[in-house]
């Protein structure tokens, strides 16, 4: 995958070409295992590095400052975007310990996300990005969130990002859990970044238990999905699976 930079001017770009080019490594690394453990057949074709004000409001119109557009990626690099946007997604809730996480995890939340992005081009994934269907995204987006972090990021990240995950939707599913998992973003009406990000963090605490309930195996798990897809869809995903989230 080629890296673009797509600044207001080219100093501000200059300033991530060190990130960049590390995450560029690592994200090449977890590319070779997807191809090689999961099928993986075709990536974007570039990565267009940018700022969190250009991929909101220029490149697209969507809160969260990453994202796949056909076959490109749209990130930004800056850390402090980010950690202001974990902080944003507590919601007010005093959560220390899930303050803390997002105050230490740095250059790994950037790669958890980037990696995240690429992992939706898997073909096990029967769904294509204009596909009408939306009753399986929590399994997709889930399971993007549970590859990279189980597979790349190590097993302290995991732990601690599980654990602060865990942490959100405990403290605000009184709020925002009002609605199945296959109903994914019936609370983002309410237009605050935590009522969006909810469904993502109840999503990745799913897949989980899924993946558990497989003794560790995510091709079980997509074993499972893929056979409730090739059936027809006949019933909700959450009641094929048995999850209660």
């Amino acid at each position: 995958m080629k890296s673009v930079f797509a600044f207001e001017s080219p100093g501000e770009g200059a300033a991530y070409e060190t990130t960049v080019k590390r995450l560029m490594m690592r994200l090449g690394s977890y590319e070779a295992f997807l191809r090689n453990a999961f099928g993986l057949t075709e990536v974007p074709k570039a990565i267009v590095w940018t700022s969190g004000d250009l991929a909101r409001d220029v490149f697209g119109n969507v809160p969260i400052p990453a994202y796949t557009r056909e076959d490109l990626i749209f990130m930004c690099p800056d850390q402090e975007e980010w950690k202001r946007i974990m902080f944003e997604q507590m919601d007010g809730e005093d959560l220390p310990d899930v303050r803390a996480f997002y105050e230490s995890s740095g250059e790994a939340q950037l790669l958890d996300i980037l990696a995240h992005e690429l992992t939706h081009h898997l073909d096990l994934f029967p769904d294509d990005f204009e596909d009408e269907r939306t009753d399986a995204i929590w399994f997709e987006e889930g399971m993007c969130f549970y590859l990279p972090r189980r597979h790349l990021l190590g097993d302290t990240y995991f732990n601690d990002v599980t654990v602060a995950e865990k942490d959100l939707y405990d403290a605000l599913k009184h709020r925002y859990g009002n609605h199945s998992l296959d109903d994914f973003g019936a609370a983002s009406y309410k237009g605050t970044l935590p009522s969006m990000m909810f469904d993502y963090w109840r999503s990745f605490l799913a897949v989980c238990e899924l993946v558990g309930r497989e003794n560790g195996s995510a091709h079980g798990v997509f074993r499972k999905y893929n056979t409730w897809h090739e059936e027809g869809r006949e019933k909700p995903l959450t009641e094929y699976f048995g999850i209660e989230l």
